[in-house]
């Protein structure tokens, strides 16, 4: 008797299982009645995320090869999206405070609305100062080891204000991360936070602790912390703050120091991402880290910034791809990236954008999560920055006009931004010639966004095909469009 008791609930409990996971499954994809609608920014045009074109699908059984195509296939599916933004350094935070009123609210509706803006979710900033801050400074004296000065006063005048007012308009939530450029000189053993030096062993801990200072005092300030990066740029002895980690160096750190502090303060669930350094190297550092399980345990993912090319060569794309394929279970991150060298007469360059477009398009199809831009604004010479390393941002804010100044990056990364939403899925997205590059995400309420780059000098008409069914669609040269349907 026990036994067929045993037996009807199991069958039961089967048969409900089998119902619950046909209720989850979701419905095929299908086109059926869908419009596309077409969002264009392209060079030599008036076109800045315009919407050029309404379509409707048609039946196109068999694609031939004298046809450029994009293929989509909503039913293979990847990462999951976690966001796109850019950093509130001290140099954006005392940009804006500068700005009219009227400014500053078109500035903050720019980037963190969805409806007027292009609906930035992601959000950075710098642990004390960076190279784009007015000057160095700490959140401690020097010499305090035990931390006993700490406090964020100077954050309080120009940063948090930015951050609380950009949060607020992105409607409470934001996925807010922080990295340090530098300990405090006292901490290294060139007694400088510029130009190098690395962290002396005896401030292991106490470096460790700051990291936990910092997050509490954000969190009392109403700003709550998603995650951080261990150190911005661990290779590059820079003429501003930097300090170097080998490998091993920051392996150690994490899985003795860093980590189990954070546990300890109660402050496990923040994610902490490794690296944050260029592709050239992010093999290395993933595999140093990641193949050590006392430290793999506390890693959630690998970041990465754009700058490889400083070389002469061009970006390693496929490098972040081979991270992913060798650990799926870590998330990829790009934590920064602009373009160098600032000069007026470039506030325009259309390939200011299209560095962008590449980049996030090839990134998100190497299995990234998340895409950070750096500096959120600049001013008219392309600072504050108090080493002289100017650089460009989307958007500029002239402090002499108080005109602010969109940059064809702006656009660039709004293709993406304002029409991904968080928890997207990534699908399958082909290009089936080589001047057109693509990338597509399937939003939580069934949208797909594909988002099409045409990297040529001539205007392409090409099919978007999902099945056997296709609408035909032009983008001109140089041109950047998102089909929502």
């Amino acid at each position: 008797m026990k036994t067929k008791i045993i037996v009807l609930i199991l069958l039961a409990t089967s048969s409900l299982f089998s119902q619950q996971k046909a209720k989850i499954q979701a419905k095929p994809f299908s086109v059926s009645g869908k419009t596309v609608v077409v969002y264009t920014s392209a060079d030599s045009t008036n076109f800045r995320l315009t919407n050029t074109d309404n379509l409707k699908f048609i039946d196109l059984k068999q694609p031939l090869e004298t046809q450029t195509c994009i293929f989509v296939n909503p039913n293979k599916t990847f990462q999951t999206f976690l966001g796109i933004g850019g950093a509130i350094t001290d140099a954006s935070a005392e940009v804006f405070a500068k700005l009219p009123k009227d400014k500053q609210q078109e500035f903050l509706e720019a980037y963190y609305s969805k409806d007027k803006g292009i609906g930035y979710t992601l959000m950075r900033t710098n642990i004390h100062s960076c190279d784009f801050s007015s000057g160095s400074y700490t959140y401690v004296e020097e010499g305090d080891k035990d931390l006993k000065t700490f406090n964020i006063d100077h954050d309080r005048k120009y940063k948090l204000p930015l951050i609380k007012k950009a949060i607020a308009m992105a409607g409470g939530k934001m996925t807010f991360f922080a990295s340090p450029w530098s300990p405090p000189a006292f901490m290294k053993d060139n007694n400088n936070m510029l130009r190098g030096g690395k962290l002396l062993p005896e401030f292991y801990q106490p470096w460790a602790n700051y990291y936990v200072k910092f997050i509490n005092a954000y969190q009392k300030e109403g700003v709550q912390v998603w995650g951080l990066t261990v150190q911005n740029e661990p290779m590059a002895t820079q003429k501003w703050e930097s300090c170097i980690y080998t490998a091993n160096d920051e392996r150690d750190f994490l899985k003795n120091y860093l980590g189990p502090t954070l546990a300890k303060a109660g402050l496990g669930d923040k994610k902490i991402t490794v690296w944050d350094h260029n592709r050239d190297l992010i093999s290395q550092r993933a595999s140093t880290i990641l193949d050590d399980p006392a430290a793999n345990k506390y890693v959630w993912g690998v970041g990465f910034h754009w700058y490889e090319n400083w070389s002469g060569g061009d970006m390693m794309f496929e490098n972040v791809g081979k991270v992913q394929e060798m650990y799926p279970n870590k998330n990829l991150l790009f934590t920064e990236g602009c373009v160098e060298k600032f000069d007026t007469a470039k506030y325009q360059l259309w390939k200011n954008g299209e560095r962008y477009g590449r980049s996030m398009i090839n990134d998100f199809n190497n299995g990234t999560v998340g895409w950070t831009d750096w500096n959120i604004l600049l001013d008219e010479n392309g600072g504050p920055n108090h080493v002289g390393n100017f650089c460009f941002a989307p958007i500029h804010g002239d402090t002499k006009t108080g005109e602010l100044i969109y940059t064809p990056s702006y656009y660039f990364i709004g293709h993406f931004s304002k029409f991904i939403g968080k928890e997207a899925k990534r699908i399958s997205s082909v290009s089936s010639r080589s001047n057109l590059i693509t990338t597509s995400f399937m939003n939580k309420d069934g949208k797909v966004v594909t988002v099409v780059m045409n990297l040529g000098s001539n205007k392409v008409t090409y099919n978007l095909c999902i099945g056997t069914n296709a609408v035909e669609v032009s983008i001109l040269p140089h041109a950047i469009q998102t089909l929502v349907y």
